[in-house]
């Protein structure tokens, strides 16, 4: 699957045709350069690296493997297999790569929330009273089942942890507007992460 890299900006929303409002979110996407061309008789398996995001400081090494591509050490590098175009190294990819009405997929790292109880992260009810003691219970997870067997906790257990910063991937999102001179993608629906985000957009 083929696709960008970019920064999530924000939510807004737009009319459609019918008068309908649509909440959406806009996306910095691109433009992204080739850093790294993979091909089956080097690497085994064919891919185009690409990078976002220009970055002051690099290591020796990353400014080496910028280099060889023309361009600065980027902060953001992803590779994307299915390209259909051919692209060589040092090339630029912009958002004039998707087009309105298509479909894609955005991956991103969720907000992290930290340590939550049982009703924030699986939505548990609770005990529900107050009385018979129980002044302390109210967001309790109750049982867990466990006893003499299996004397133990089974795995996936929906219990108090942490919650978010976790890598997340929105299906099938519409594409609803492209705004090429200034590397916009509008997309309806939200999409995870906060704002200024990396978030990588395939098709």
């Amino acid at each position: 699957m083929s696709g960008l890299i970019g920064r999530k900006i924000g939510m807004t929303s737009i009319f459609d045709a019918n008068g309908k409002n649509i909440p959406c979110t806009v996306i910095e996407a691109g433009p992204c350069v080739v850093t790294q061309v993979r091909t089956k008789a080097v690497d085994g398996y064919e891919a185009l690296q690409l990078g976002f995001d220009d970055k002051k400081t690099a290591t020796k090494a990353a400014q080496g493997h910028a280099k060889k591509a023309g361009t600065a050490v980027k902060r953001k590098v992803v590779e994307f297999q299915g390209f259909e175009e051919d692209y060589k190294l040092g090339d630029t990819i912009s958002v004039e790569h998707f087009n309105e009405g298509e479909f894609v997929d955005i991956s991103g790292t969720s907000k992290g929330k930290g340590f939550q109880g049982v009703v924030k992260r699986h939505g548990f009810a609770g005990v529900g009273q107050a009385t018979h003691g129980q002044h302390n219970r109210l967001r309790a997870p109750g049982s867990i089942g466990a006893a003499s067997y299996p004397a133990r906790v089974f795995k996936g257990m929906r219990m108090a942890g942490q919650m978010g910063n976790e890598k997340v991937k929105v299906q099938n999102l519409k594409v609803l507007k492209v705004v090429a001179d200034k590397n916009l993608l509008v997309v309806k629906g939200c999409i995870p992460g906060a704002k200024n985000a990396y978030v990588t957009i395939q098709k």
